[in-house]
């Protein structure tokens, strides 16, 4: 691995785990085991080093997104299939990285807004089309809205006057906002569906 990637991979584990601000560049080089005179041949600041690990995890997040919209069978078990992926994902993030992106980061925070309002927007206009297409979506859907709307609510799960962190995790703030963003939208097919997925009975 490139002197560059090694001192990006662990800069991304710090961020993850302690949020961005508390990294500083001695921590990361002494993660690295390295001076700081060589980590500063390769960037000059960490505004630097947040900046290209936030494109490269955007980049990376991209592709995973994709491969895990191909494997869904109709667009609820492509919202589920993506629940399990982002479960995974969130799990090992600091709450605290979006907020600090966004106050102190503006170029790194710019990169992920460009991301969410267009990669993530069509990808949920995408999955609303062919969810109506198939049934499992109600076809008087207002589709340019309700993507937008789904869009908030991502968003809204990083704010932490809304969500403190340390009363609600980013894995369970996605499952609940999800699946209630689901139930409104489907076809009695589609709820059906769901119950599938969720191992419940009509009863229940």
């Amino acid at each position: 691995m490139e002197t560059k990637d090694r001192i990006m991979q662990a800069a991304v584990e710090l961020f993850m785990r302690n949020g961005i601000r508390s990294v500083s560049m001695d921590d990361i080089a002494a993660r690295l085991g390295m001076s700081k005179k060589t980590l500063y041949k390769w960037f000059d600041n960490k505004d630097q080093i947040v900046l290209a690990t936030m494109q490269q995890h955007l980049t990376q997040e991209e592709s995973n997104c994709e491969v895990v919209f191909t494997t869904g069978a109709n667009a609820l078990e492509e919202n589920y299939n993506l629940m399990q992926w982002h479960k995974t994902m969130l799990a090992g993030i600091n709450p605290s990285i979006f907020h600090e992106l966004q106050k102190y980061y503006p170029e790194a925070w710019a990169l992920f807004e460009q991301h969410k309002n267009t990669f993530i927007l069509q990808k949920i206009v995408e999955n609303l089309n062919r969810g109506i297409a198939e049934g499992v979506f109600r076809a008087d859907l207002d589709v340019e809205v309700l993507a937008r709307l789904r869009l908030a609510e991502i968003q809204l799960m990083f704010d932490p006057n809304v969500f403190s962190p340390k009363h609600f995790d980013l894995q369970r703030l996605h499952t609940v906002t999800i699946e209630h963003f689901l139930y409104g939208i489907c076809t009695l097919q589609g709820h059906r569906l769901i119950n599938q997925y969720r191992q419940l009975t009509e009863q229940d």
